[in-house]
């Protein structure tokens, strides 16, 4: 099994990407979205950690994630979100026809990709950049004109504290609010 070098900040806030498998658009499917949620909650239980922002596209996420003091298992809080929704939806989501023999032989699920991306938040600026990215995303894929209009989108929340003003990212020069705090909404 390949040993990836990865950042292993404990306490760290990150970014991450995640796919589904062939970029299938699933991740907005009702049954998706509530075993994700389950899942989430049922990780959290184990492993806990706090969701900073969060955007679910048909067939990729954005998150950013702020671990607790001392831990950096990011890695292992995937795999049992993975783990829990594939359990929950591979009858949903079957695909195994188009599986490669290294997918089969490992048992893989048809609903994710195998691996995801993750970057560590290393100030307040790269903090508002991401949060912007992420919270631009829908809009960037033509899933909506506005990031308001997104409804699986932490930007609600952002927007409602004051971070985002009502028409963010509806001109051509888009602004954050640079009252956000690292971490903080």
């Amino acid at each position: 099994m390949p040993n990836y070098r990865r950042d292993q900040t404990p306490g760290g806030t990150w970014f991450f990407t995640v796919v589904a498998f062939k970029r299938r658009p699933i991740f907005c499917q009702q049954q998706f979205r509530e075993s994700l949620q389950r899942s989430i909650i049922r990780t959290g239980e184990v492993l806990p950690f706090k969701i900073n922002a969060w955007v679910l596209l048909p067939d990729h996420l954005h998150c950013v994630w702020t671990l607790p003091d001392n831990d950096a298992e990011f890695s292992m809080r995937w795999k049992l979100i993975k783990q829990y929704v594939s359990r929950e939806c591979q009858s949903y989501f079957p695909g195994h026809d188009d599986f490669s023999v290294a997918k089969k032989k490992r048992r893989e699920s048809s609903i994710w990709q195998r691996r995801f991306w993750e970057h560590r938040i290393r100030s307040e600026r790269d903090f508002a950049k991401h949060l912007d990215y992420l919270h631009f995303n829908p809009v960037k894929h033509g899933h909506c004109n506005n990031p308001a209009d997104w409804p699986y989108s932490s930007f609600h929340r952002y927007q409602a504290k004051g971070f985002y003003p009502k028409d963010w990212a509806t001109t051509e020069s888009p602004k954050f609010n640079q009252k956000t705090k690292f971490g903080e909404a």
